[in-house]
């Protein structure tokens, strides 16, 4: 083994030496981006938060066909005609069951990604999907709603999984200078996922009584190009060295993520972090809430976690189609509408992966929340007069373009990867864990309690939102740090200075 570290060494140094000489490969080696990273960032990516993505949005347009199949099943099975509150409960619960999915696989990501490793992870958490689709594409054929359930509870684990594994692994795999960049394609992913699914689930494609089991089973797709790719992917170099203390192997996947051999400074810095780990036990959950330096970035992962789903993103998208009828749309306009508004969600979480490494993680996420703020202020006071005016109407369609724009901009993507940047190697499983089961539980309490308080206050229902996001505002420009073009021991080392402080 020694033998073949130092030949390993031998052929690094020729190759920095010979890379050197090169104006252009120095330029790329410094930018860090190549087409092995790449492919691992697609693999890893687009087979993990489609599924989030997808099945949060699927089944949206076929509500009415799948409510009216739930009442056919129940009437088949019993004789008799269920009430319409009853088909309405058992379609929440077909929706809220993924958030509860969501919040076990976010609570057992820090186990998942130590025993499996991030690669490994990823890679068995497809046995879900499979599982899932199997159910949910033969409900309809077994007559039973149940296995729906059953299977969005699965893809639910799946999902929230991926949110912890994905955002950690491209971290851990990403060179410092592109660590933003490459951590939003996370939720770029979602963006796409969600409006493909609004496009294949309208009637005039998958959305029909005939072909909604198909709809559902889609999702196995990006999970089989997930199994066929990923495997030719290292693994996470910091977990080989720092969890695993293999450090030849963490130099091949590093030399394999960079393109060259000539990893000498990245692997010394890894290094001095795995000698810095060895004097200490693994990071407990006790650890997290009782050590002062470990407490502070736990703090502020969970609030821009709650930041997130609290900002009212949800329940926005829910009053969308609402609010282009109040415009004057008709209802197949107010689709089309909302496809737009998908549209423009994608392209602006495009555009943050650019800024994200130019304007900083603190700066998107003040101006995205401010910016939320003011707007959906101007909502509510627009939407209590939408009906008196049409040209009111229309401000509130802008009013919601607005809002995405200001949400992707920031505080849709910056989140899932803010966590890992705020830990070090021994806390970040078990911090991940943390901060994802929280942005899930968040998402499931939104659903299950927005409707009711919108039908007691109507549109001062945003005023809540409101109040919310000034708060979130406030507390981001005071707590959270800027992380862009920071490694990820400066960002402990300054936890600890605070800690001191």
């Amino acid at each position: 083994m020694e033998s073949e570290s130092k030949e390993f060494g031998k052929k690094a140094e020729k190759e920095h030496h010979d890379s050197t000489s090169t104006a252009d490969t120095s330029k790329v080696n410094d930018l860090g981006f190549n087409g092995r990273l790449a492919f691992a960032i697609a693999a890893a990516a687009l087979g993990s938060s489609f599924q989030h993505g997808y099945n949060t949005g699927v089944l949206n347009n076929p509500q009415k066909i799948l409510e009216q199949w739930i009442a056919a099943t129940i009437q088949d099975r019993s004789g008799e005609a269920p009430s319409q509150d009853g088909v309405i409960m058992i379609f929440a619960l077909m929706v809220s069951i993924f958030c509860v999915g969501g919040m076990i696989g976010g609570a057992i990501t820090g186990v998942v990604a130590e025993k499996f490793g991030r690669k490994g992870g990823l890679l068995l958490n497809n046995v879900l999907v499979l599982a899932a689709v199997i159910c949910m594409s033969s409900s309809k054929a077994a007559a039973s709603y149940e296995l729906i359930i059953l299977g969005r509870f699965l893809i639910g684990i799946n999902s929230g999984l991926n949110a912890g594994l994905v955002p950690m692994y491209l971290a851990e795999i990403s060179p410092v200078n592109l660590r933003g960049a490459v951590g939003t394609v996370y939720q770029l992913v979602i963006t796409i996922s969600i409006l493909i699914a609004q496009i294949v689930s309208l009637r005039s494609i998958l959305g029909t009584p005939e072909n909604w089991p198909t709809l559902l089973a889609i999702t196995i797709i990006p999970a089989i190009f997930q199994i066929v790719t990923l495997p030719f992917c290292p693994e996470s170099p910091k977990y080989l060295l720092l969890s695993k203390g293999r450090d030849l192997d963490a130099q091949k996947a590093l030399s394999w993520f960079r393109g060259t051999l000539a990893v000498h400074e990245e692997m010394d810095g890894m290094r001095a972090e795995y000698d810095a780990i060895k004097l200490v036990p693994r990071v407990t959950m006790r650890e997290l809430i009782t050590n002062n330096a470990l407490r502070i970035p736990l703090i502020i992962s969970l609030t821009v976690m709650l930041a997130q789903q609290l900002s009212g993103i949800n329940a926005v998208m829910f009053f969308s189609s609402k609010i282009f009828k109040m415009a004057g749309l008709n209802d197949d306009n107010s689709t089309y509408a909302t496809l737009g508004m998908g549209g423009i969600n994608v392209f602006m979480t495009i555009v943050s992966l650019v800024l994200v490494e130019k304007a900083g993680r603190k700066t998107l996420l003040l101006l995205g929340f401010a910016g939320m703020t003011v707007d959906t202020l101007l909502l509510t006071i627009c939407m209590l007069f939408a009906d008196q005016s049409r040209a009111l109407g229309i401000i509130c369609v802008i009013l919601v373009l607005v809002y995405v724009i200001m949400f992707a901009s920031g505080p849709g993507s910056i989140p899932w990867f803010l966590v890992s940047e705020l830990f070090n190697q021994s806390a970040r499983p078990t911090a991940s864990s943390l901060a994802v089961c929280t942005n899930w539980t968040a998402n499931f309490l939104v659903g299950l309690a927005f409707l009711p308080l919108a039908e007691a206050l109507g549109p001062y229902v945003f005023l809540i939102f409101v109040v919310l996001q000034a708060l979130f505002t406030l507390f981001i420009y005071k707590k959270v740090p800027e992380t862009k073009n920071k490694s990820l021991e400066e960002i402990s080392a300054m936890f600890r200075q605070q800690s001191y402080q």
